[in-house]
């Protein structure tokens, strides 16, 4: 293993590089988006929930449309560092500056004028957040072709992202209360993801790379696109942003106004981090070894989520030990869907490469977010929708209408339960499965012509 990682350039300073910009503050800063920044709109800035589904709508539609566009960008970009390295060097500090300006509570300005406002940097905090995630997407397949090294990349980098979002989740509470501001806390987060980006850019070499020499992005989508047994992979990709970020989003909502107890949102959201600190770190390596292949291992964990949240739903509100404990299996169970989808992107780009005979880096892994990002977009907007239709009334514990509370519960545990459904039957028949044969006789092609 110590002369592959030497020959191919993945060494341990590569992988701890990687898992720290997967993770590490530009995780920190997501999680906080991803867990409070809905409610920072409509309880601190005080947007109408209404509004502030348009802004997640528009936001987030937008932030998948352009993935295509990035990721046909990184592959056509040619420096003497290559294609996806250079954006790590200046995206990071774009980001910080737009995190900072985002949690800013506008005072002194009217309800439009701060829609307007959250509306541009929310946008541009998605843009932001596109051009750092795409280039590190594409980055790996190119620096090694070795599946022990990429399940090992990934491994590290969600184990990295579970942390951090443990950190973000559970304490940012406390962090808001400490410096007054979700603010400070960005300009933080920001320098940790500068300088773990700059450690991935030192400590990395693009290896493997096909030039796409002459071929427009949209010949890359009429390439993906004519493989059309790929759209289940799509489906994957969505479902599991769906789930995921259901599970978060609404949390806050649920233990506030349908337990009505703000005072455990933190704790709640601890045991909900740690689930997913565990699921990376213990569940995830253990249940592919038990299983086989990441995609039975996928299958097994998101039918053991589903009981979870079934049994929630109906019964989640009468014992507070139970809606924790219950509530962390399937967290511990479902988080690392995060993880497994990664894989996925490896193999979609090497079935490309296998049929076409192109390098789709960037592209491969802006679908993927194109895909995940309209995920995003239904759950951030959704959501809102939901609670607006329902009659829900910002900062009313206690007294929010029945309607509202029935949406409440059905976002925190039926939504990601039939997402759960859709996951397992999409993952029966993953289509490159058929192919994992051909693939690797590809791959050990590869290597050996670089030998």
């Amino acid at each position: 293993m110590e002369n592959q990682q030497k020959h191919s350039g993945y060494t341990k300073k590569t992988a701890i590089a990687y898992a720290l910009s997967q993770g590490g503050g530009f995780m920190l800063i997501q999680a906080t988006v991803a867990s409070y920044f809905s409610n920072f709109m409509t309880d601190t800035v005080m947007i109408p929930a209404a509004a502030a589904s348009v802004i997640m709508f528009i936001a987030t539609l937008w932030d998948a449309i352009n993935d295509p566009i990035m990721g046909g960008i990184c592959d056509r970009t040619k420096t003497k560092h290559g294609s996806y390295r250079p954006y790590l060097l200046w995206v990071p500090l774009v980001l910080t500056v737009v995190s900072f300006f985002l949690f800013l509570n506008p005072s002194g300005l009217s309800s439009t004028q701060k829609v307007l406002y959250i509306g541009v940097f929310y946008i541009l905090y998605g843009m932001c957040v596109t051009a750092l995630t795409m280039p590190q997407m594409a980055l790996m397949p190119a620096v090694t072709k070795n599946d022990k090294e990429r399940g090992h990349a990934v491994t590290l980098g969600m184990i990295s992202v579970a942390i951090a979002f443990t950190i973000a989740s559970t304490f940012t509470t406390s962090f808001v209360g400490f410096f007054g501001s979700y603010a400070p806390l960005m300009i933080i987060y920001g320098i940790l993801a500068v300088l773990a980006n700059i450690m991935l850019f030192r400590n990395t070499k693009e290896r493997y790379r096909i030039s796409v020499d002459g071929r427009s992005v949209f010949e890359d989508l009429k390439v993906f696109g004519r493989h059309k047994k790929l759209i289940i992979m799509l489906i994957i990709w969505m479902m599991s942003s769906v789930g995921y970020g259901a599970m978060f989003s609404t949390s806050v909502y649920y233990m506030m106004y349908y337990i009505m107890r703000p005072d455990l949102i933190g704790a709640y959201m601890g045991v909900l981090s740690i689930g997913a600190l565990i699921s990376m770190m213990v569940l995830m390596p253990l249940f592919i070894k038990i299983c086989g292949t990441p995609t039975k291992a996928f299958i097994f964990t998101q039918a053991v989520t589903l009981i979870c949240y079934v049994l929630l739903f109906f019964v989640g509100n009468k014992n507070m030990t139970l809606l924790f404990v219950v509530s962390g299996i399937a967290t511990a169970f479902s988080a690392m869907e995060q993880a497994l989808i990664n894989f996925f992107v490896n193999d979609t780009i090497d079935y490309i490469q296998l049929k076409e005979n192109v390098s789709m880096n960037g592209m491969v892994s802006a679908i993927k977010g194109f895909s995940y990002k309209c995920g995003s977009t239904l759950v951030s907007s959704g959501v809102l929708a939901v609670l607006a239709a329902s009659g829900y009334i910002a900062n009313a514990i206690g007294q929010e209408p029945e309607s509202a509370m029935i949406a409440i519960n059905s976002l925190r545990f039926a939504l990601p339960a039939a997402t759960c459904v859709i996951l397992i039957v999409c993952l029966i028949f993953n289509p490159i499965e058929k192919h994992r044969a051909e693939i690797n006789k590809m791959k050990e092609s590869m290597r050996a012509i670089d030998e």
